[in-house]
């Protein structure tokens, strides 16, 4: 609605605004079944086809780049007509694409499903998609299948089927009580990884989202530690005493780089995920911390305060070539890399307060994104069109947004408490 009221505006206005190119409507007919059978939970395959039909519409409708048109019963297609849909029913509407798909019983009692995307106009298909999974997994079915729709109209992947990490603050002052807590992107399936019996930070996720590394006070002292997602299952990243922190997966998952304190220096190393042990990158004097991989790996982005204040580096991942590209003003922090390599998120420090921007990964073209007060942590989603992050009112309430690249307002996401330290997983498997 918030989009077509937009493009509705925009053409009463005529030239008193500029032009806009319109959004891709894609139509979400209901996914269809060959047969009704009951799952158990009173569930049938039927009546969870319309539940994923729902699903995928509003996944789509969370989006700055789609507009979708919901499943409506009168559309129902029978099961052999998934595989070809009336396009000129959907040219009527408006559609540039349409989704179709099916929800089929197996014999062992999972679902296989499977979901089509048609270009309207050419009446071709732009993608499939099919798996089988257990009955109560029906939702990431239906995820993957808003992903396709996504990709099929954007280029970009999707970010339904992905998982969101944070630090879950409830209480204040010396009753502050922090835990590590992940969730599916939609808010679905919240739970939490640690206890809350000692200070978390920086939780990471892997690139799939199956396991994360965080940096916790355990001893009173910061050390990072790495945590499988499904289990809870928890070790240190490496042995040892040394004060460690600020680690990010690598691209492939395979190493993880972070800071690590030595003889007073903050430096960057890196190490296998696995552990072992950690290679160091930087010497300079002074603090050098936050590091994010390039998407292809070959280079590592930090901020450094070794010119005096923190500013934004970038090196090759063996630690050479080691390069300032932040000075326009300000102190720049918590940098990361997008997911195309283009471009680069940070938060900066002015006179203007904490707030999010982003500039091209040679340092060129800045352009901040939101006007503060407090504003901290940007992290990509796997589209690379939108940034989440912390924003902290100036109460000192804190909360995590969402906020689209090509403008408009932030969005809060809605959560169990107040919520810091914002990471965003790539697509599960």
């Amino acid at each position: 609605m918030r989009h077509a009221c937009a493009l509705m505006a925009a053409l009463l206005l005529g030239s008193a605004a500029p032009a806009q190119e319109p959004l891709p409507v894609i139509a979400v007919p209901p996914l269809t079944t060959p047969d009704d059978k009951p799952i158990g939970n009173g569930q049938t395959t039927l009546g969870i086809a319309w539940e994923a039909s729902k699903l995928i519409a509003s996944d789509l409708r969370t989006t700055a780049e789609t507009l979708a048109i919901p499943p409506d019963q009168k559309d129902y297609y029978s099961y052999p007509e998934v595989t070809a849909p009336t396009f000129s029913r959907w040219r009527a509407k408006g559609a540039k694409a349409v989704l179709t798909g099916f929800v089929r019983a197996q014999p062992d009692g999972r679902l296989a499903v499977g979901c089509y995307v048609y270009d309207v106009e050419k009446g071709r298909a732009l993608g499939r998609i099919g798996f089988v999974v257990d009955a109560d997994d029906w939702r990431r079915a239906a995820h993957k299948c808003s992903g396709l729709a996504y990709e099929g109209l954007t280029g970009a992947p999707g970010v339904f089927d992905t998982r969101i990490a944070y630090v879950a603050k409830t209480g204040t002052g010396t009753a502050e009580v922090t835990r590590i807590a992940v969730m599916d992107s939609d808010g679905r399936n919240h739970n939490y990884l640690t206890a809350g019996d000692t200070l978390v930070l920086t939780p990471r996720l892997s690139p799939n989202g199956d396991r994360l590394a965080y940096v916790s006070f355990t001893g009173g002292r910061p050390h990072v530690r790495i945590a499988d997602v499904a289990s809870g299952d928890q070790r240190p990243l490496v042995q040892g005493d040394m004060t460690s922190f600020a680690p990010r997966y690598s691209p492939d998952g395979r190493r993880i780089v972070f800071s690590m304190l030595a003889a007073g220096n903050s430096d960057i190393y890196v190490v296998g995920a696995a552990g072992g042990v950690p290679q160091r990158l930087t010497s300079s004097p002074g603090i050098d911390t936050s590091p994010s991989f390039s998407p292809d790996g070959t280079k590592i982005l930090f901020e450094s305060d070794r010119s005096g204040s923190q500013q934004l580096y970038v090196m090759d991942s063996n630690g050479a070539d080691q390069r300032r590209i932040s000075f326009t003003g300000g102190w720049y922090a918590a940098p990361e890399w997008s997911p195309d390599g283009e471009r680069v998120a940070f938060a900066r420090r002015g006179s203007d307060g904490l707030r999010i921007g982003v500039m091209s990964a040679d340092g060129r073209d800045e352009r901040l994104l939101t006007s503060g007060p407090r504003d901290e942590g940007p992290n990509w989603a796997a589209s690379g069109r939108e940034l989440i992050f912390q924003r902290t009112d100036l109460a000192g309430r804190s909360g995590i947004y969402r906020m689209p690249l090509s403008g408009g307002d932030a969005r809060k996401i809605a959560i169990p408490q107040d919520g810091a330290d914002p990471d965003w997983s790539g697509p599960r498997e």
